[in-house]
C-alpha cells in the first residue's frame, strides 16, 4: 500500500498544484492512484478528483477517531497502486501551537506514510535547504524522504537547489515552473472548484514532466495497513434520499455518502438550481454546503422547488441542511451587495453574508433529539463559512464553548428539520447515518 503525504512549510506553497500534477502524471502513466486531501476542506479535492480520475476522500484527524481513519484510508487505497495525500496549512500546523495534534505530521505518523515537502522556492536557492533542513529536524520522527519545489525559474535555477539539498541528504524529486497557468484561481472560501477553475491537461502534462515518478514510487514503499473488514451488504435500499448536487451545493465528503449507502440509502441527487421539485418517492432530504450566495437570484427565482421544499418540511420527513443548505432553507438571504433574496422559508431564520470569515474546529453537544442524533449526544464538526444569522437562533440545535470560553448556541433543530453551520463526517460516526436512513425510512 504505496502512499506519499505531500506537506509544506504553509498553505499557499502550492501543495494542490504538485499534489494534482503528480497525480495526473501517474494516471497517465497507467497507475491508478488514490487521491486525498487532509483536513476539512471541499474543494482542494475536486482538483485531486479531476487529476486522478477517482473521487479524493478527506482525511480528518479531528473529525475522524484514529481507527476510523485508517479504515477509511486502507478502504480507498486497497486497490490503488500509490496513495498521494495532499497535506493542510503546514506540516505541523494542526489546532493549537503547542502541538502537533490534528495536524499534517500527526496524519503522517498515523498512517506511518512517507513525506515529500513542497518548497516554493521563487526568490531562492540554498535557502530552500534550510527550510527543508528544518522541517525535517522539528519532528525527527518523521519520514522526509525528499524535496518537490514550486515556482521555480528554471532548469539552471532547479540544478542550484538541488545542490544545496544534496548537503542535507534530501533528494529533489521534481519541480513545478513558476507559470501562471498552472496557478488555481481562488474565491472566499478558497480555491475554486475544479468545474469552474481553468487548467489545459496537455500543458499540465509538460509541467508534471520534470517530476521524478520512478524515484516517488519506490520511495513510497510503507509499511502494511491491516485491510478493513468488508462492509455487511445491506438488504436493500430502506429509503429514498434526496441531496442537492449542482453548483450552488456540493460540499459533501465521498465516504459520508458511502456511510449513508452502507446504511441503506438510495442517494437520488437533484438541483434546486434547476429542478421544479423533489424526486419522487424520497423519504429525506440532504442539502450540503456549496455557494448558494453566488446563485441566490437563481434559486430564490425558481419558486416551484422553494415551494415543493417547504411542503415536503411540513409532512413531517426528514430535511437536513449544513451550512450552504442552512442559508437555502432560511427565509432570506442577504448578499455581500445589500441585495435580499428570499428563500425557502423551512426556517423562521434570515442570513446575511459578513466580510468575516468564521471557521474552526467545533466539539458540539446536541441539545435536542433530530434525526441524526439523540439530545445530549458529543458531535465533532467544523465551521467554514462568510454568512451569518441576523438574530439569535430560536431553536438552536447544538451547542459548545468557544476560544473564550463563553458558551455558543447555534443552528436550527425542530421535529423533522435539522440545519447547522455545523459540517458533520458521517464516516467518523455511522450511527449518524443509520439513524438517518432510518427516520427516512
Amino acid at each position: 500500500m504505496k502512499r506519499l503525504v505531500l506537506a509544506a512549510p504553509h498553505s499557499g506553497s502550492g501543495k494542490t498544484t504538485v499534489a494534482a500534477l503528480l497525480c495526473l502524471a501517474l494516471r497517465h502513466r497507467g497507475l491508478k492512484v488514490a487521491p486525498f486531501k487532509l483536513g476539512p476542506d471541499y474543494l482542494d479535492p475536486t482538483h485531486l478528483t479531476r487529476a486522478a480520475g477517482r473521487p479524493a476522500r478527506n482525511l480528518d484527524s479531528f473529525l475522524l477517531p484514529p481507527e476510523r481513519l485508517r479504515h477509511l484510508f486502507a478502504r480507498a487505497a486497497a486497490a490503488a497502486d500509490l496513495s498521494v495525500l495532499e497535506g493542510v496549512m503546514g506540516l505541523y500546523d494542526g489546532r493549537d501551537p503547542a502541538s502537533d495534534a490534528h495536524s499534517t505530521a500527526d496524519l503522517a505518523r498515523l498512517l506511518a506514510a512517507p513525506v515529500v515537502l513542497v518548497i516554493d522556492a521563487g526568490g531562492s536557492a540554498r535557502t530552500v535547504a534550510a527550510v527543508a533542513h528544518g522541517l525535517r529536524s522539528f519532528g525527527p520522527d518523521l519520514k522526509v524522504v525528499g524535496v518537490i519545489l514550486n515556482r521555480v525559474a528554471g532548469e539552471r535555477h532547479a540544478a542550484l537547489c538541488e545542490v544545496a539539498l544534496a548537503q542535507i541528504g534530501l533528494p529533489l524529486l521534481g519541480f513545478v515552473p513558476d507559470d501562471p497557468a498552472l496557478h488555481l484561481p481562488a474565491r472566499h472560501l478558497g480555491l475554486l472548484s475544479a468545474e469552474r477553475a481553468s487548467w489545459d491537461e496537455a500543458q499540465a502534462l509538460r509541467a508534471a514532466g520534470t517530476l521524478k515518478l520512478d524515484a516517488l514510487l519506490e520511495l513510497a514503499d510503507a509499511p502494511p495497513l491491516p485491510l478493513p473488514t468488508p462492509p455487511v451488504p445491506s438488504p436493500g435500499h430502506r429509503a429514498r434520499l434526496a441531496y442537492a448536487l449542482d453548483e450552488a451545493f456540493h460540499f459533501y465528503y465521498p465516504d459520508a455518502l458511502d456511510e449513508l449507502r452502507d446504511a441503506g440509502a438510495e442517494l437520488v441527487p437533484f438541483s434546486p438550481l434547476r429542478d421544479a421539485g423533489l424526486p419522487p418517492g424520497v423519504g429525506g432530504v440532504l442539502l450540503g454546503g456549496g455557494y448558494p450566495e453566488a446563485h441566490a437570484a437563481e434559486l430564490s427565482a425558481n419558486t416551484s422547488m422553494r415551494l415543493a421544499l417547504r411542503a415536503f418540511a411540513a409532512t413531517g420527513r426528514p430535511v437536513i441542511g449544513e451550512c450552504g443548505g442552512l442559508m437555502y432553507l432560511a427565509e432570506t438571504l442577504e448578499d455581500a451587495d445589500g441585495n435580499c433574496f428570499e428563500m425557502c422559508g423551512v426556517l423562521p431564520y434570515r442570513t446575511r453574508m459578513a466580510p468575516r470569515l468564521t471557521l474552526g474546529y467545533r466539539e458540539a453537544t446536541a441539545l435536542t433529539a433530530s434525526p441524526l442524533a439523540p439530545a445530549g449526544t458529543v458531535l465533532r464538526g467544523h465551521e467554514f463559512h462568510h454568512s451569518v444569522l441576523t438574530h439569535a437562533p430560536t431553536h438552536p440545535a447544538y451547542t459548545w464553548m468557544d476560544g473564550t470560553g463563553q458558551r455558543v448556541e447555534e443552528g436550527y433543530a425542530r421535529g423533522n428539520v435539522l440545519a447547522s453551520y455545523l459540517h458533520l463526517h458521517y464516516g467518523a460516526e455511522p450511527e449518524q447515518a443509520a439513524r438517518l436512513v432510518a427516520a427516512c425510512s
